[in-house]
């Protein structure tokens, strides 16, 4: 098992390393929505530890993932840990339909017409889905993954944010 947890870490190491020439800049600088379609800076978000979790309604992978992230924000909020979602589309009533649907428990934004170019700002050339970046309290990329978390690379994520 110790195996496992260390060739895990390593792995998240890896995608950290890579992680480390990011900026959250252009995330923080950004407007996005809620689901009421109110606008809501990002920058509201500094200086908390964040899983910031692009995603879709039509995307498969992020419907999978989307129980593990609800897990870890309610395992994690007391620690200080906030789960993100920036779903990347327009219109807001059926997504909040949808997180209701889910049960999601964690906010969730809309990036609109600016979720491609987060996406690529925040290292994800290809744009896909699902993407998550990994910010420490100091505003550090420390790990992101273009697919779908496991489990267990949430909570080494969750240690990487909270180091």
């Amino acid at each position: 098992m110790r195996y496992w947890a260390a060739a895990l870490l390593a792995c998240i190491s890896l995608s950290a390393t890579a992680a480390g020439n990011l900026s959250s800049a252009p995330l923080f600088a950004a407007t996005l929505f809620d689901l009421d379609d109110k606008s809501v800076p990002f920058a509201a978000y500094q200086g908390r530890p964040l899983i910031v979790n692009f995603w879709a309604r039509w995307c498969a992978p992020c419907r999978v993932e989307i129980p593990e992230l609800v897990d870890i924000q309610t395992r994690y909020r007391a620690r200080g840990i906030e789960v993100i979602g920036l779903n990347i589309e327009n219109a807001a009533a059926p997504v909040r339909d949808f997180a209701k649907a889910y049960d999601i428990n964690y906010p969730v934004l809309l990036t609109k017409d600016k979720g491609i170019a987060l996406l690529q700002a925040l290292g994800n050339s290809k744009a896909g889905l699902p993407y998550t970046v990994v910010i420490n309290r100091q505003g550090v990329i420390v790990a992101s993954k273009l697919g779908a978390m496991t489990r267990a690379e949430l909570e080494a994520a969750s240690a990487a944010a909270l180091k």
